[in-house]
């Protein structure tokens, strides 16, 4: 079983901590990971984008010359795709980019993540997090010690209003609760602060 320190909301150790071998110590599975990342960005793609085709734009109700004896070639409508100011053909509309991996996949992912995160160091379990009432200079300090000075995702239990409104105006620092993890978030930050009742959630849920 893979073992990390344990810290304090201080910063000081607490001990150490070990962690389930089938959620934090497997091998990352590079090809899953890069299925993942890109479902979720697919996902989160608005799919607004739209245009015009030939019925959907104004005029060309008449024919443009009659059908023989000019020289030119046949025309029906000045909106066709092929005159200028004409609708577009084959163009897009709105649309869904979304789409669902297998659950085995997703959830080998999300395992490969957190993984990789304890092989580079990159994990800090606190003991708890918890305000009085939120502070953005109290938590800029709890990550100061915790030596998460750069892009940090924390991980808590449930919605603490507390936290998540002290770490909100620190750039770079993204709070979620333990429910709603996802391989992006881990990815895309390079500490991962969780607090000890968030891992043994997310291990019940993922072992």
């Amino acid at each position: 079983m893979p073992k990390v320190m344990l810290y304090k909301q201080d910063g000081s150790q607490a001990g150490d901590i070990e962690l389930a071998e089938g959620v934090f110590g497997i091998e990352p599975n590079q090809s899953v990971l890069y299925d993942a990342v890109i479902m979720q960005q697919a996902s989160r793609r608005q799919g607004t984008h739209s245009t015009k085709t030939r019925s959907e734009v104004r005029g060309g109700g008449a024919k443009p010359w009659r059908q023989k004896g000019t020289g030119r070639a046949r025309h029906g409508s000045t909106r066709s795709p092929i005159w200028v100011g004409g609708g577009v053909a084959f163009g897009p509309k709105p649309r869904s980019y979304g789409y669902k991996l297998p659950k085995k996949q997703r959830r080998l992912a999300l395992k490969s993540a957190l993984s990789s995160k304890v092989i580079d160091g990159n994990i800090c379990v606190v003991e708890e997090l918890s305000f009085q009432a939120p502070k953005t200079k109290e938590m800029k300090s709890v990550l100061a010690g915790l030596s998460a000075n750069t892009k940090t995702l924390i991980v808590t239990t449930d919605e603490n209003e507390a936290v998540s409104l002290s770490s909100r105006n620190l750039p770079g620092v993204k709070t979620v609760k333990a429910a709603n993890v996802n391989v992006l978030d881990i990815l895309t930050h390079e500490k991962l602060v969780i607090t000890q009742d968030a891992v043994k959630q997310v291990e019940e849920v993922l072992a």
